[in-house]
């Protein structure tokens, strides 16, 4: 039998388990995508599409044997608003395409990851707002709940006919949008109406990558068959539904999106892993995500909801298709908001991680499914589930998955993980078996319990996960327990020779506290590519969300799982980027003058670090989490709407910002030539957060702030906390304006001390606030030492 100590001591393999190296061969065609940056762009106003394709082949003929095949090998051709195509070529082609003069990159189109990483989320947020009704009802209200705002979707799809996309009593679709309704399998023009407003897909990378589509498990049109992207939507702007509940009637109540006016797009670019955990995740072609978001912003799209992220090693900006794809939307003031990614707890694991993006961590609400198990030793554990399964009101008989396994499995850390077909039904037959987390899907687990004939399981977190729990509609009866309470059931498994235990229903609970926590899951920083900016930049709900779902996809997505439903509940950064996506849409709607940059600044800098018992955020395991975790803090919509003070910045602030870090991706932009602080350090970038990696003993940087609040004000620094073993002085300490608009520098100062300093290479993070005694304007810092 495994004890807890044997438990603890496998807990390192973990680390390795999930690794997945793609190896593709230079000889072969691959797909890669050729950015020929903005000088590019600039002179080809006033072609037609035909010139720049023509163009584009003009390209490729220069490194393929014949026309035919230049033709025959370019997939896309970016002409709205990016400049540069993707194409099948080897890495020879690619590399003499890299190296002519206007070719600012030509990278691999990589396959990027997302995995699954809302009838209370919203109303939690204003209640953590501590605001009354009628100050959220003004600011939606001002917001006109979003209806001149189109916001655009990169996901896997959407479900057209859920009640949360019904178009009943909205207004024409605004003048501004010149989108498409794409038609496919399943999906024709009848399927938009005046809220879903436009539908495309993007398919050629992902064949040319894996080869043709499998449509007896997927739509060939933009038709959700997994339900994620029908998940987000309904997050960002899903209307007023009444009575909705997950499986069970757990999580009751009207489920309503963000900005329920919003006007929506999907852009489908994520589908089946071939041979693949549908449990788990899908994937998404850097070329075809390029593609989607070049018509994104040709179809008049306002704001960007990207719940994809990548893992591994991060690519540099000029070789990621999101970030230079937002980019150009940044030119264009569209807001762009994605997922931090699910690999946290680890530090430098948060993807995303271009300035220009909203990069968003996940956070619990205040509300929980209790669900305990009562232990044959009296000792009631607490659990939590979703699963709408019931066992009978007796004591089972419970056994340790690691001791039920069938012959010659190793008893190691997997052997107790109930991974599929590990289990042997001699042993598992008519008990409750203790299963623990790790590799494979949670619900995958209980489905393997279910396949060996077990009445019920307990999922028990590991220490990693500590005491969050996302919650699952288990195929069985089955609970899930935090780690500390792992450890306690395994410890009494194996002190008795007839352990038993039964597992109370579950039920709803609202107003938990405290609330909110950052989810164990939530990718951490620091940066791993430019440490001197922030990330994540803000944390939101995205534990046990619950949205609408595909008609046609499984509650837990297992293949052997029949049941459907209309809504579920799920978890994931996934879930937190369209939360933000859709407080970005109100924000654009009350202040259509507003830049992509100031909307981001006015969430970050009136985000909270407190949760509802008036304490600092925590992360899942109780432990005080910090601007690593959860960026500036929990996000505040209304009182984003009037933050008094917003940093902004302008495209030419990035490429600036991409010269100190020695990227060229607008060839026209010398960087040589321009005399700024930014080409020497990124800094400077005037962003709402600071972050200095390896200062060596001073480092002084500058920050500028726009007055959107009262005409005339003064602003004093009232609060500063300065990273621990570094001083910090602000000049000047006050900022007097006279009217909307007018701008203001300061500079920060640090100084390293000797006493209590940190050590070499470790982060010590501190805060200060600008206000004029109504408006408080926080910015977090992150400082290391060289």
């Amino acid at each position: 039998m495994m004890t807890a100590t044997h438990l603890l001591s496998f807990l390192l393999l973990l680390l390795f388990s999930l690794l997945v190296t793609v190896v593709s061969s230079g000889d072969h065609d691959q797909v890669y995508i050729v950015y020929l940056g903005e000088q590019q762009r600039q002179v080809q106003g006033g072609k037609t599409v035909l010139d720049i394709e023509h163009e584009h082949h003009s390209f490729l003929s220069s490194v393929k044997n014949s026309e035919e095949e230049a033709r025959g090998s370019l997939l896309y051709s970016y002409k709205n608003s990016i400049n540069g195509f993707a194409a099948l070529l080897t890495q020879e082609e690619a590399s003499k395409l890299s190296e002519m003069e206007e070719v600012v990159s030509a990278f691999p189109s990589h396959p990027n990851k997302w995995s699954l990483q809302t009838t209370r989320s919203w109303e939690f947020v204003d209640l953590a707002e501590s605001l009354q009704p009628q100050e959220t009802r003004d600011f939606l209200r001002k917001a006109k709940q979003g209806k001149s705002i189109v916001v655009g979707l990169l996901d896997s799809g959407i479900w057209p006919e859920s009640k949360s996309f019904s178009d009943q009593g909205m207004g024409p679709v605004p003048k501004s949008w010149r989108g498409i309704c794409q038609e496919g399998d399943s999906f024709n023009t009848s399927h938009c109406n005046r809220k879903l407003i436009g539908a495309r897909y993007y398919l050629k990378a992902y064949e040319a990558y894996y080869g043709h589509l499998n449509t007896t498990a997927e739509y060939r049109s933009a038709r959700d068959h997994d339900g994620h992207g029908t998940h987000t939507s309904s997050t960002v702007g899903g209307r007023r539904v009444r009575g909705v509940s997950a499986l069970g009637g757990f999580a009751k109540g009207v489920a309503a999106g963000g900005a329920p006016l919003v006007r929506l797009a999907m852009y489908k670019v994520c589908w089946p892993l071939p041979g693949g955990d549908p449990a788990l995740e899908n994937t998404c072609m850097e070329a075809d995500m390029l593609a989607a978001i070049d018509d994104a912003l040709g179809d008049g799209v306002d704001v960007l909801s990207i719940s994809i992220g990548t893992t591994g090693t991060p690519p540099k900006y000029t070789n990621d298709g999101i970030a230079l794809g937002a980019l150009h939307a940044a030119r264009r003031n569209v807001v762009v908001v994605c997922s931090a990614g699910n690999s946290g707890p680890t530090p430098a694991t948060v993807s995303n991680l271009a300035p220009w993006i909203i990069t968003v961590g996940a956070s619990s609400i205040d509300r929980l499914f209790p669900s305990p198990v009562l232990l044959g030793n009296g000792v009631q554990i607490k659990g939590q589930t979703v699963t709408p399964y019931k066992l009978k009101d007796k004591m089972y008989r419970l056994i340790f998955a690691a001791d039920a396994v069938v012959p010659e499995t190793p008893k190691n850390i997997t052997a107790g993980q109930c991974l599929r077909g590990s289990l042997d039904p001699k042993k598992v037959k008519g008990k409750i078996v203790f299963c623990l987390r790790g590799n494979g899907a949670r619900v995958g687990k209980g489905m393997e319990v279910k396949r060996a004939g077990g009445a019920a399981f307990i999922l028990g977190n590991l220490p990693a996960n500590g005491a969050e729990i996302s919650v699952d509609a288990n195929v069985l009866p089955g609970t899930s327990v935090i780690s500390d309470d792992a450890e306690s059931i395994l410890k009494y498994i194996n002190s008795t020779r007839r352990p038993t235990a039964k597992i109370v229903p579950a039920k709803t609970l609202l107003d938990v506290k405290p609330a909110p926590f950052m989810a164990a899951f939530s990718s951490a920083g620091p940066n791993p590519l430019e440490p001197n900016i922030l990330k994540p930049d803000i944390t939101a709900p995205g534990l046990n969300i619950l949205a609408a779902w595909s008609e046609v996809s499984p509650p837990t997505k297992l293949v052997d799982d029949h049941r459907r439903v209309k809504y579920n509940i799920i978890s994931g950064t996934s879930m937190s980027c369209p939360h933000v996506a859709a407080a970005a849409a109100l924000l654009k709607a009350v202040h259509p003058e507003w830049s992509a940059a100031a909307i981001r600044s006015a969430l970050m800098t009136t985000a909270t670090v407190k949760n509802n018992r008036g304490t600092p955020l925590t992360d899942a395991s109780g432990k005080l989490a910090g601007p690593f975790n959860y960026g500036s803090g929990h996000f505040r919509p209304a009182r984003a709407a009037d933050p008094g003070l917003v940093y902004d910045a302008s495209y030419r602030d990035y490429l600036l910002f991409l010269c100190a870090g020695g990227y060229r991706v607008d060839p026209s932009f010398k960087c040589s030539s321009q005399e700024s602080s930014l080409v020497v350090s990124p800094s400077n970038l005037n962003h709402p957060s600071v972050a200095i990696s390896n200062m060596n003993g001073t480092a002084r940087i500058k920050r500028t702030v726009t007055n959107v609040g009262n005409p005339k004000s003064e602003y004093f620094v009232e609060e500063m906390e300065a990273p621990g073993g570094v001083s910090v002085q602000i000049h000047p300490k006050r900022l007097v304006f006279s009217h909307v608009g007018q701008k203001k520098s300061f500079y920060l100062s640090f100084k390293a001390e000797g006493k209590g300093r940190v050590k070499k290479g470790e982060y010590a993070f501190g805060w200060y606030t600008w206000t004029d005694g109504f408006h408080v304007v926080r910015s977090p810092m992150a400082v290391s030492l060289a």
